[in-house]
């Protein structure tokens, strides 16, 4: 494997706010050349592999409170994206078939031909893209917080207003031309804080986290990272109408928050899956890995327990 110098500073293990204690005893940042660009890892535990693949505007770092536990019983892999974070940041290449062979040669150079998979948010349509491209590499699928576009139904145009400040930057995202990094620049705290806000609901995520985040997106390469996988979902939406023709069949686990997508991710998933359970975080928004750990962890343990246990068998 070829790998780049250990990161450090801020988007590494080294630099990031507030881990869980003993995180950084169990969990190594690293670069990792996958052939075609350079994607930033933070890999940990023991076992079978499993790979995280985070949501929009947030990096690795958003697994913080469930990879420890989750490291008990697998190999953790939780990679920033193309674009995002430490990761490459290329002008293109933001479609989920290539964001998906972004993470398959990603698990080549980490020795990992197959693995179980976990997206949330924008990182649930680049799972569903890996599990349906990539057949023969995953064991069990989990995704929580996400429509897959060209497969659900497009939100309307005109929402209430609660709906509207969670979903307005679907659209807004991909404009073209730099218009977003133009209005956004200097005025991060204004759009991503009320992001942030919005989707979470009740209980509010830490002010240290959000801060974390949108001093990341500062750096005006992430900041038009972080719009590209929507300006691609043009792509994406054509490639998800082939996919849905040959249906998965692993085992899926789909959840959702009940204070934001609820049940609609488990209805999203049995549009394109054949053996889809799911699952409603209670007391919880959108971001899940952060307002209900606990429970999130409790749920990926006993779905993955027989991938774990080597009982999973490979029916994708």
């Amino acid at each position: 494997m070829n790998s780049s110098p250990t990161p450090e500073g801020p988007g590494s293990v080294s630099g990031a706010p507030n881990l869980p204690e003993g995180f950084a005893n169990t969990f190594t940042s690293r670069y990792v050349d996958t052939g075609d660009l350079r994607l930033h890892a933070v890999t940990g535990g023991d076992g079978p592999p499993l790979l995280l693949v985070h949501g929009w505007p947030q990096l690795w770092y958003q697994f913080r409170m469930i990879m420890p536990g989750l490291a008990r019983d697998f190999s953790v892999v939780a990679v920033d994206q193309r674009g995002i974070g430490l990761s490459d940041k290329p002008l293109g290449g933001y479609d989920t078939a290539t964001l998906a062979s972004d993470l398959v040669a990603l698990m080549d150079a980490l020795g990992h031909p197959r693995f179980a998979l976990y997206g949330t948010d924008v990182g649930m349509p680049i799972a569903y893209a890996l599990a349906a491209d990539h057949r023969d590499r995953v064991d069990r699928l989990v995704v929580s917080e996400a429509p897959l576009p060209g497969i659900s139904p497009s939100p309307p145009l005109f929402l209430p207003p609660p709906l509207n400040a969670m979903l307005w930057h679907l659209a807004f995202n991909q404009l073209p031309g730099e218009i977003n990094e133009a209005l956004v620049a200097g005025r991060e705290d204004v759009f991503f804080g009320a992001e942030f806000d919005a989707s979470a609901g009740t209980h509010k995520l830490p002010d240290h986290a959000v801060r974390y985040y949108i001093d990341t997106l500062k750096d005006p390469d992430h900041l038009r990272g972080s719009f590209e996988f929507y300006r691609a979902i043009p792509a994406t939406s054509e490639q998800n109408q082939k996919r849905k023709e040959r249906r998965l069949t692993l085992p899926v686990l789909a959840i959702g928050g009940a204070e934001s997508s609820g049940a609609g991710v488990g209805n999203t998933m049995k549009l394109a899956a054949d053996d889809v359970q799911t699952m409603v975080l209670t007391d919880c928004g959108h971001w899940v890995a952060e307002q209900a750990p606990e429970q999130l962890l409790t749920a990926l343990t006993a779905f993955l327990t027989p991938y774990r246990d080597g009982r999973g068998t490979a029916r994708n």
